[in-house]
Parts: C-alpha cells; sequence; structure tokens
C-alpha cells in the first residue's frame, strides 16, 4: 500500500503513484467525525491541496461496515451551547478542506454513509459504491440540519425536489436506489469499492495535471451560472491551461504517438 502518512490519530494518507488515498480510520466509532477527527481531515486536505505530485484523490474508510457514520453524536451531547459554536469552524473546515481539494476528487462508500459521511462524499466529484452502501441525510431526525454542505451539493447532484426529500424525510437509501436516483455514480461489486475508485483515480491521473485542474475549476465555478458567463469561466480556465508545459506536452506527444510525461504546469 506503500507509505502512510498520519494526520492526527483518525487519518492517513497513502500513495499510489499520482493518486492519493485519504483514510478515514476511527474504526471503534465507525469514523463518526470527533472535534479532533475533523480536525485531522482538514489538515490532510490542506496539505493535499499544496502537493503537486497528488492528481487524483480517493476517500475512502478502513471500517468494513461504514465510510462514515457523520458527526460524533456522543461528544456533540457532552458540549455546551458555547463549546458547540466553537467547534463549528473546525467542523466546516473538514468538509470545505474536501470539497476545495484542487484535483478531482473519487469517494468510496460501503456499509453507512450517512449525514455528515455522505456530506463527505458528496464534497467528492465522483461516488463509487458497493451494494452495501446505505446514504442518508438524517440531521432533521435528530433536531439539527445537514451542516456539513448537504443541503447545497445533493440538490446540485439530484435537484431541489429529489433533495428536498431525502432532507425532510430523513431517510436512509440502499445502494441500488441511491444509483438510480444519482445520489452515488458507480455501482460496484461487493467489497470492490475502493478497488475500483482507485482503478478510476488512476484513469483520471494519466491525463494532465495541468488540464484536470483547470477542468474542475471551470466545472465548480460555472456552475449555476447563466451560459453566458459559464463559458467566459471556460474561457479563463482555457487561457490559464493555453500556454501550459502540459499544453505543449500533450499536442507533442500525440504528434509523436507516445504517452505524454507531463511536466505537470
Amino acid at each position: 500500500m506503500g507509505d502512510e502518512q498520519r494526520f492526527g490519530e483518525f487519518v492517513g494518507v497513502r500513495r499510489h503513484g499520482y493518486v492519493a488515498e485519504l483514510v478515514l480510520d476511527r474504526p471503534k466509532a465507525m469514523n463518526a467525525v470527533s472535534t479532533d477527527m475533523a480536525r485531522s481531515i482538514g489538515s490532510a486536505c490542506a496539505a493535499l491541496a499544496q502537493d503537486r505530485d497528488a492528481r487524483v484523490v480517493v476517500v475512502t474508510s478502513t471500517h468494513e461496515r461504514a465510510f462514515c457514520v457523520g458527526a460524533d453524536l456522543k461528544e456533540r451531547n457532552s458540549f455546551s451551547d458555547a463549546e458547540l459554536v466553537r467547534q463549528r469552524p473546525t467542523a466546516r473546515a473538514a468538509y470545505t478542506g474536501v470539497l476545495e481539494l484542487p484535483m478531482p476528487t473519487v469517494a468510496a462508500l460501503h456499509g453507512f454513509a450517512l449525514g455528515g459521511g455522505f456530506e463527505l462524499a458528496l464534497a467528492c466529484d465522483l461516488i463509487v459504491a458497493d451494494p452495501t452502501a446505505v446514504v442518508g441525510l438524517p440531521e432533521v431526525s435528530v433536531g439539527v440540519i445537514p451542516g456539513g454542505g448537504g443541503t447545497q451539493l445533493l440538490p446540485r447532484r439530484v435537484g431541489a425536489a429529489g433533495a428536498a426529500e431525502l432532507i425532510f424525510t430523513a431517510r436512509r437509501v440502499e445502494a441500488a436506489e441511491a444509483r438510480e436516483l444519482g445520489l452515488v455514480d458507480h455501482l460496484v461489486g461487493e467489497g470492490d469499492d475502493r478497488t475500483e475508485a482507485l482503478a478510476l483515480a488512476a484513469r483520471i491521473a494519466a491525463n494532465s495535471p495541468v488540464g484536470l485542474r483547470a477542468a474542475k475549476r471551470a466545472l465548480r465555478l460555472g456552475h449555476g451560472l447563466d451560459l453566458r458567463a459559464g463559458l467566459e469561466v471556460e474561457d479563463a480556465a482555457w487561457r490559464s491551461v493555453a500556454f501550459s508545459g502540459d499544453r505543449a506536452e500533450g499536442v507533442a506527444a500525440f504528434n509523436e504517438k507516445r504517452k505524454p510525461d507531463w511536466p505537470g504546469e
């Protein structure tokens, strides 16, 4: 699996060539996101965002029955109101850390991906799931709302009414229906979510890192704009890559009928 770099007790980063695997590793609590774990996710994402060798990031779990069950409600139960307010920026930084990674991201789901756990997956560009995956945003059933981006990211995947139905009912959705509804993108064999997500990431990572980051920027910044404004976003992203070393290498490799050796700048 290569060397693993640890970020606190509960998060690791493993290397697979140009693919970085962000590993959720709090098995005793099914990866429930405590303050410590949220801080670690934020730190790992800050490091990955600066890492020029990480062309794609895959988010995985070491727990065999869960990707992540969301916020650590046992810890939350012990908080005073003031402590909850103080913890909020740390929690937000974990979700926005994944969301704002500049390279493509893939989540590998099996078992429970609920609440904040599903929000970590929604923060990724693509979601791979095996048949054991169960997703949902049950926050209103415990008196809160999705606060890790769920109310904004879910409608971008499934539309306003689909997101409203899932959030208002707080229901859990099993893998096959989740795929039908567009809550996940790829349904793979049982136990294959990590392997398939890493394989998908490797296919993506074969492409220009400069191109990938610019394409992600255009996709993200253009979403929700009217067409004319969106095309201006695309043009700005195109200009940022047009004179890059990657473009020169890509065109040369195509003409020389060889694999490109991306300079990544």
